[in-house]
C-alpha cells in the first residue's frame, strides 16, 4: 500500500476527499464565497468536487475554479478558457467521450481519468494564497488515497505541481515544477504542464502540441 504524507492542514484531520459544500478550512475563501452567493445566486458557488470516472488510473490536478467557470457550473474546467484546451486533450487520448460543450448538461464522461484541483474555492483573482493550499492539500491527499488504480498524476501549472509532490511527501526543491518535468513518488508517476490558462495560450508560452505532449505520455505510461 501506497504510503502518502499526511500534511498539517487544520485543526481536525480530512476523511472525506470532498470538502463540506460550507467549507470554514479558508476565512478568505469562505468570505468570498459568501460574497458570491449574494452577487451571483445562480452560480455554483462552493468547493468544486472532482470529476470524472470513479476508479481512475490518471489524475490531473489544476489550479482552482474559477469565478465564472467551474465556480458557476459547478465542474472542474468547465466554462472558461481553460477546458477548451483541456478537455479536447483529454478526448484526443482516450479520456472522455468526447461531448465536452462547456455546459454541465453536455453528456461529458470521462474514462480512466479524473480531474480536480489543489485548491477547492474560487479565490478573489483567481489566486490562493500559500495558507489556502496548505489547508486545501488533505482533501488532495484523501482523494489520491481514495483511488486505488491510480498510476499517474498529470499537475497543470507550479502551484498544482507543488502541492501534489508535497502530497506525495516529495521536496519542491528537488522535484522542482517544469513543463514536461516527470517524476516518481510514492509509488506514483507525477507528470507536469504549464496551466491551460488563456494567459498561456495566447502568450504562446503552452501551445496545443506542448500541452498535447503530455497527455500522449501520460497515456504511454499506462498503456
Amino acid at each position: 500500500m501506497t504510503t502518502l504524507a499526511m500534511t498539517d492542514c487544520g485543526p481536525e484531520p480530512v476523511v472525506s476527499a470532498e470538502p463540506p459544500y460550507f467549507c470554514r478550512r479558508c476565512p478568505r475563501l469562505f468570505d468570498f464565497l459568501e460574497d458570491c452567493r449574494e452577487r451571483l445566486p445562480g452560480h455554483f458557488n462552493g468547493p468544486v468536487p472532482s470529476f470524472g470516472d470513479a476508479d481512475p488510473e490518471l489524475l490531473v490536478v489544476g489550479l482552482a475554479p474559477g469565478l465564472n467557470g467551474a465556480n458557476k457550473t459547478g465542474r472542474p474546467f468547465t466554462g472558461d478558457a481553460a477546458g477548451d484546451l483541456l478537455y479536447p486533450a483529454l478526448a484526443k487520448y482516450g479520456f472522455s467521450n468526447d461531448r465536452f460543450a462547456a455546459r454541465i448538461d453536455d453528456g461529458l464522461a470521462l474514462r480512466r481519468a479524473m480531474i480536480t484541483n489543489a485548491v477547492r474555492c474560487v479565490p478573489p483573482q483567481n489566486k490562493p494564497i500559500g495558507a489556502e493550499v496548505n489547508n486545501c492539500r488533505d482533501y488532495l491527499i484523501a482523494q489520491i488515497k481514495s483511488l486505488p488504480r491510480l498510476k499517474v498524476l498529470l499537475c497543470l501549472g507550479k502551484v498544482g505541481h507543488d502541492s501534489t509532490v508535497r502530497a506525495l511527501g516529495g521536496k519542491v526543491a528537488r522535484e522542482k515544477f517544469g513543463h514536461g518535468t516527470e517524476y516518481q513518488l510514492g509509488g506514483y508517476t507525477v507528470l507536469s504542464s504549464y496551466h491551460c490558462s488563456r494567459y498561456n495560450v495566447n502568450t504562446g508560452r503552452l501551445t496545443e502540441a506542448m500541452f498535447f505532449e503530455i497527455f500522449a505520455r501520460a497515456k504511454a505510461l499506462l498503456d
